[in-house]
């Protein structure tokens, strides 16, 4: 599943953010019918509120429930379909994934907007819509994908399929990252 290590529900903490609650988090994990439907789970915020952390949760849960589950960076993936593509197997790569019933894609908003890029991309949301779940984190609102996708079409056609089966989650708070590294910063200064 590749998800990275330590981000279990329990650990989150629901008290420092706003936008979620935790009693939606929990139906996602426990009601796989989400899944069943191929619908999408998108996590927005700033960077440093949980979306990652949220999205793997998730992910684990699931995990642990028997489904199949891959988590990547968008620009790991989007390297790597880019590859296939040019070596004419990207149908046969997108073919693959699909043995998952999730894809995490995580940090959408920093894929760069190149033209090879931003195709692979698309083929991949296109190749997904009604056949497999996408959980997405992107520090990004949609307004803003206009500078993801290269092409103001391609960028409404992706959002469309992304959004037409989806649960979407505006996480909001301050950066836990941000906080500890301030916190440890005060700690050294009194000791």
């Amino acid at each position: 599943a590749q998800l990275p290590p330590a981000k279990q529900l329990s650990q989150f903490d629901f008290a420092v953010t706003t936008g979620i609650n935790k009693n939606q988090v929990m139906a996602l994990v426990q009601q796989r019918q989400w899944v069943n439907q191929a619908e999408n789970v998108l996590l927005f915020g700033a960077s440093g509120v949980g979306k990652t952390h949220l999205a793997c949760a998730i992910g684990y849960a699931l995990i642990e429930q028997g489904i199949r589950v891959k988590f990547t960076s968008a620009t790991r993936i989007v390297q790597s379909l880019q590859q296939s593509k040019e070596d004419l197997s990207l149908a046969d790569a997108l073919i693959r994934l699909d043995k998952y019933a999730v894809l995490i894609i995580d940090d959408m908003g920093y894929v760069k907007k190149s033209s090879q890029e931003t195709q692979v991309l698309f083929e991949l949301i296109a190749h997904r819509y009604e056949t497999g779940s996408l959980i997405i984190t992107s520090n990004q609102p949609f307004s803003a994908w206009d500078q993801i996708f290269d092409d103001n079409m391609m960028t409404v056609a992706a959002i469309d399929r992304l959004v037409h089966h989806a649960t979407i989650l505006e996480i909001k708070g301050e950066s836990y990252r941000k906080k500890v590294s301030m916190e440890r910063r005060e700690k050294q200064a009194n000791n």
